[in-house]
């Protein structure tokens, strides 16, 4: 799956820097950093509020697909500061085998 990540970071590397007036992500780029986060707070909201009526509905689909707008958001804010997925997933490999107490203590310790 990690692979999917690694084709949208090609991606967004590429509009980046495309004409803003064709690309949703060059538009949000050349908008600049608190649009861009605008956006991933919108949609970490919308997927808050989606995860909340599926523990009602028992339906997962809107919760899907707002995690999916979310994470993509999240991936234009990373490329717009020079990082990317594979960053993220580092750090989550880093984080295997350690207990999330623990984890959650050495940030605190550092």
């Amino acid at each position: 799956m990690d692979s999917i990540l690694h084709q949208l970071d090609t991606i967004l590397a590429a509009r980046k820097s495309a004409d803003a007036d064709n690309s949703y992500v060059a538009s949000l780029h050349r908008q600049g950093l608190n649009k861009i986060l605008e956006k991933v707070g919108e949609e970490c909201t919308e997927t808050l509020i989606a995860a909340k009526d599926a523990e009602r509905s028992c339906n997962s689909k809107e919760l899907i697909a707002e995690t999916a707008d979310l994470w993509f958001h999240s991936l234009v804010m990373l490329s717009h500061l020079g990082e990317n997925a594979d960053s993220v997933l580092a750090e989550l490999a880093r984080r295997f085998g350690i207990s999330g107490i623990d984890e959650k203590a050495n940030r605190k310790n550092s």
